[in-house]
């Protein structure tokens, strides 16, 4: 019985042994391996009818029917990963139900909720019994507060009739509610419209604007490498459309305005038609970039809908301008013609040239490596001929053109890690992931099912090296069940990237100066952390973009400050460092007595600074210290009659020349409009510390400084006096906008080889440039935050012309 026993048990072991090694074959070419399948639910929206005319009005009886398409979740951009948590958005079956549905899946503990919304699929232009594959649910995360967003495609062409208060829906959550527990991830987390008491928005920003929110379709979410997030959609209809953009401001916890790529109604503006827009917006590479097919409103050619691969990226970290196409030269914005940034044609790899017969819609897709690769993939169909072909252009970087190939099998989706491309689709309704060097079309399997369940399709997300694949099963009614597929893509996690963006490089600034230390940082993962280091030791920490620290350094001496972001593996990079030189700002001893009640303005700024002796570039700023004989009690009543918001000042009082200053005034200089300023304060020392420091705002001369009075004991006695300026000319150069959103434009009209410098409200030095002509153009972003700034431009002779801008 024994030896029995053991033989039957070595017999299981072995046929186990093999069942394994066979499921190991069937799902996993090398390294790539399917983690997890996850049942989501079997009650998604299907719809199970007729495929019926957009004029048709009966409901059916038997079924649900459509105009467009059958499946409607998964669809659209219903998926994304935030941490260890997995979002994914549907709509619940059956026909009568149709609540919107977001459930949320733990990949640490295997838990799973759903939240379910009490607004419904609204179905063909309101007609609910009529199916509506476009009304998609687009989902997305702030990595910066935690907050869920979900965008709805309406197709609303209109705000009137069923859509008169539904033209636009958005819903959003409180902070934070993105990883809550599973208890508490509950409606309640979310914000409802305070118009309607429900959670549909008509509106991003708070105010409904029918005529800025109306008319969006195809909602997309996507992040930058700082973790921002911005929501892309089309504006406009299927046959004059723009592709618009929009990001949030997880510290204000506000949206802005929503930004066209490309023009409206440009059959008027030189086009031959009016064309929309069929793509999609992504950060990749560091850039914003879009990819694109065009659908012209033509009707007599042989494109039944779109036509064309087109791709161009903006050099304006916000995308507000700048914009290229592939071979890096400038294109209008908002882009008129579309040949600005054509690719290439798919209508030239099929033989039909009769009307109607080319159809280019599905299938289109494009990424670009680390270093710069590009590669799209596009499908063309011959109708006249029954030909379909899959296309994959790409172009390797530094290369002056595409290449572009029919040998290739198809895919549904692109991903990039590091210069590896991935091409992941279904292959006989099971899953494929294809791998190419970038720059290449040297395409190999890393991963095919050939056992388990099969789906009729699915949408890719991929993050932290791994693929999820929300994926639709089979059924035969109106409702259908769901899966999520997690397959390990086997990707060596890189070190994160990592760079110091301020301070500036060998700034000098005085003792108790406050500085914002601010680092880029990104990962192909996720960045868990950036340690910022002052002199090689550890000073403070940031887990969320932007990511920024202040520092205020109280003793002289030379300082090095870098910054060391780690991913979630623990893997670290070091920031380059910059240097901050910290040190005594030299002062002039100017002795006077209590008796002469001195006007220390006057003292300060009489006479001609055009030397500069006076005044320092670096922002305007000077300090002076003045030796009253003795210690004296001191009282102030006001400073400068008229000074305008930009000029700020420090009043500082001590019993010895150089140390041990006490503000007894820290005027910022931010009142909106010229106005007395008044300070009243009390105090003891000998030694009176002057700063005055910023700029202003003027129209020509600058503006004189007419009374600074100090009051010491015993004494009531004041006198005034006029300071002498550089004149400075602002009748040459030019700022616009301004204010400004985004991207501003100095124009320096016929000045040639100038200077420009570029000053920020703490008499920073942001911004310079050196034998500048004719025009620059800039953008807020890392380096121009909203604020205030001096513009400052020197010619060859000498004389300096002065702009204020005002970023919001």
């Amino acid at each position: 019985m024994k030896n029995n026993f053991f033989t039957q048990f070595s017999k299981v072991c072995q046929i186990l042994i093999g069942l394994m090694s066979l499921l190991i074959s069937n799902v996993s070419m090398g390294q790539v391996t399917l983690e997890n399948e996850v049942s989501i639910t079997n009650q998604a929206l299907y719809f199970d009818g007729n495929k019926v005319s957009i004029n048709h009005t009966a409901n059916s009886t038997t079924g649900y029917d459509y105009v467009y398409g059958s499946a409607l979740t998964p669809h659209g951009d219903c998926i994304k990963t935030y941490k260890h948590y997995v979002f994914m958005t549907w709509y619940k079956g059956g026909k009568t139900e149709r609540y919107v549905m977001l459930t949320r899946y733990n990949t640490q503990t295997g838990s799973m909720k759903t939240i379910q919304f009490p607004h419904q699929h609204t179905g063909y232009n309101g007609k609910w019994w009529l199916g509506e594959t476009h009304n998609t649910i687009a989902v997305g995360i702030s990595p910066i507060n935690g907050t869920i967003h979900l965008a709805y495609d309406m197709h609303a062409y209109s705000n009137s009739g069923s859509f008169v208060n539904d033209y636009f829906r958005y819903s959003y959550s409180v902070p934070n509610a993105a990883e809550v527990s599973d208890t508490e991830f509950t409606l309640s987390k979310f914000v409802k419209d305070p118009a309607d008491g429900d959670y549909k928005h008509c509106t991003m920003d708070g105010v409904r604007d029918a005529s800025h929110y109306s008319k969006f379709t195809y909602p997309k979410f996507f992040l930058n490498d700082q973790g921002d997030l911005f929501l892309t959609m089309r504006k406009g209809t299927s046959h004059d459309g723009a592709q618009a953009f929009i990001k949030y401001d997880a510290s204000q916890q506000k949206w802005g305005r929503f930004k066209t790529f490309n023009a409206l109604g440009t059959g008027s503006k030189g086009e031959t038609h009016n064309w929309s827009i069929y793509g999609s917006m992504k950060y990749v590479d560091g850039k914003m970039r879009i990819g694109f097919q065009r659908r012209l409103k033509d009707g007599t050619d042989k494109y039944k809908y779109q036509n064309g691969v087109y791709y161009a990226y903006s050099d304006d970290p916000t995308g507000a301008s700048q914009w290229k196409n592939h071979k890096g030269q400038s294109i209008t914005f908002p882009l008129v013609k579309a040949e600005e940034a054509i690719v290439y044609e798919p209508g030239d790899y099929v033989q039909t040239v009769a009307r109607n017969m080319v159809y280019i819609v599905s299938g289109f897709d494009w990424t670009v490596t680390d270093r710069g690769d590009v590669h799209i993939i596009s499908k063309v169909r011959d109708d006249e001929n029954n030909v379909t072909k899959y296309i994959h252009s790409y172009k390797p970087a530094g290369a002056s053109n595409f290449t572009v190939t029919t040998n290739f099998n198809g895919a549904d989706a692109l991903y990039t890690s590091g210069n590896d491309v991935y091409m992941i689709g279904l292959s006989g309704g099971r899953v494929f992931v294809d791998k190419l060097e970038g720059g290449t079309n040297n395409i190999t399997n890393v991963y095919k099912a050939t056992s388990g369940m099969t789906f009729t399709k699915g949408i890719v997300h991929i993050n932290d090296g791994k693929l999820y694949y929300y994926l639709k099963g089979n059924d035969s009614d109106d409702t259908h069940p769901t899966y999520l597929q997690i397959i390990d893509l086997d990707i060596q996690n890189a070190p994160p990237v990592v760079s110091m963006t301020a301070p500036s490089n060998n700034l000098t600034v005085e003792p108790g100066t406050t500085l914002t230390l601010t680092a880029n940082a990104s990962d192909d993962q996720a960045v868990s952390k950036v340690n910022f280091r002052v002199n090689n030791a550890f000073y403070k920490q940031d887990k969320t973009a932007p990511y920024s620290v202040t520092w205020t350094p109280t003793s002289t001496g030379t300082y090095t400050i870098d910054a060391v972001a780690y991913d979630e593996d623990g893997q670290s990079t070091i920031a380059s460092s910059v240097t901050v030189n910290v040190q005594s700002v030299n002062v002039t001893i100017e002795s006077v007595t209590a008796e002469q009640s001195p006007n220390l303005a006057t003292n300060l700024l009489d006479g001609d600074v055009s030397d500069d002796s006076r005044w320092s570039a670096e922002g305007f700023s000077k300090t002076v210290v003045f030796d009253l004989g003795s210690t004296q009690n001191i009282t102030g009543t006001k400073m400068w009659t008229y000074l305008d918001r930009a000029y700020q000042y420090r009043i500082r009082v001590s019993n010895s020349a150089s140390t041990g200053f006490n503000t007894v005034v820290d005027q910022t200089g931010n009142t909106s409009t010229a106005q007395p300023l008044t300070d009243n304060f009390n105090a003891t020392g000998r030694y009176v510390k002057l700063i005055v420091e910023g700029a202003h705002n003027y129209t020509g001369d600058w503006v004189s400084i007419n009374e600074f009075e100090i009051l010491t004991s015993g004494s009531s006695s004041s006198r005034q006096g006029n300071a002498s300026f550089i004149e400075n000319k602002t009748s040459v150069v030019t700022v616009y906008p301004n204010p400004s959103n985004g991207a501003f434009t100095i124009d320096l009209g016929d000045i040639e080889n100038a200077d420009l410098l570029i000053y920020n409200m703490n008499g920073q030095k942001v911004y310079q440039g050196s034998n500048v002509t004719q025009q620059v153009q800039l953008s807020k972003g890392t380096t121009f935050d909203a604020g205030i700034y001096l513009i400052k431009v020197i010619d060859q002779e000498g004389n300096h012309y002065d702009k204020k801008l005002m970023i919001k």
